[in-house]
């Protein structure tokens, strides 16, 4: 069956037999397709958002997610793939922002402006390069909102091979990289090259903006970045389980997320969304609900 017969077909109806749902979710191969890419952005997304939340980088990561779409606008203007265009303005905007930021110490002044101005750049060329092209931009929504239709053997692929490059170079940097996240003054101290290792991040961070929003879309790549990140370090102190939890997190609301998806007509991105602020919230009620045990049991003691 074609993508085209899918999209008028019937939509599958879920049932009690969890066994026979899951048959039926991994019959087709599109869907084995996006469950697999879904899994390889998941870990990725988890480990370097991890890092972007301890960092307090969450507003580099929006912009980057923000840049990705002129990108993929751009590329289509010059008759190149959209996902080669979203890759190339992630990664730029990232080398942009760590070349114009200053150290830590001064509080991130200067990276939020870096951060503004090449944003606004950014939608400046986005908005030209729609002027521009006059034809109709296939894949739009896709590009938005993300999708699980359509994903090809090769595009599992370029994926798998970016998301192990990626966590090859982060399992190298790791160390350092959270030795000058929790301390740069100290790190800098220890010769630890801490505006190296941001830039270097910076840099990663765009990758993996750009793996997400293949999945989530450039306006929900939020949804497997910050909220599994920001569950797991509610959860956890330990930089070793709250990244492993974060990763664990991203592939749970992906799963259920796409398996979701799949049994109704409204959009993938919407249900990873939901699950990953509905995983943050319940982080953060279980953080709360600890907190409160242990002020009544120091008023009790």
């Amino acid at each position: 069956m074609s993508i085209t017969d899918l999209a008028t077909a019937p939509i599958p109806a879920p049932s009690l037999d969890l066994l026979a749902d899951l048959e039926q979710l991994l019959h087709y191969h599109f869907m084995r397709n996006a469950l697999a890419a879904g899994t390889v952005v998941a870990v990725a997304a988890g480990v370097v958002g991890y890092f972007m939340v301890l960092r307090g980088q969450s507003f580099a990561g929006h912009t980057l997610s923000q840049v990705g779409f002129p990108g993929a606008a751009g590329a289509t203007l010059l008759g190149l793939a959209p996902a080669a265009g979203l890759l190339v303005f992630c990664v730029a905007a990232a080398l942009g922002i760590g070349a114009l930021s200053e150290s830590r110490s001064v509080e991130r002044r200067a990276e939020s402006a870096a951060i503004g101005s090449i944003l606004a750049f950014a939608l400046a060329l986005g908005f030209l390069f729609a002027t521009l092209y006059h034809g109709f931009v296939s894949g739009i929504e896709a590009l938005l909102f993300g999708t699980f239709v359509g994903i090809s053997d090769a595009q599992v692929l370029q994926l798998l091979v970016a998301s192990l490059l990626l966590l090859a170079v982060m399992a190298l940097m790791a160390r350092p990289l959270l030795f000058a996240s929790l301390d740069p003054e100290a790190a800098a101290a220890r010769g630890v090259p801490v505006r190296l290792l941001s830039v270097a991040f910076l840099a990663l961070l765009g990758v993996g903006v750009a793996e997400a929003a293949q999945i989530t879309g450039t306006l929900l790549v939020f949804a497997l970045l910050v909220a599994p990140a920001a569950a797991a370090q509610q959860l956890c102190a330990r930089p070793q389980v709250a990244m492993l939890l974060s990763v664990l997190v991203a592939l749970l609301v992906t799963w259920l997320g796409m398996a979701v998806a799949y049994f109704s007509p409204y959009p993938t991105g919407f249900y990873v969304t939901s699950l990953a602020f509905a995983a943050y919230l319940l982080a953060r009620a279980v953080r709360w609900n600890a907190g409160r045990r242990g002020r009544r049991a120091g008023a009790d003691a």
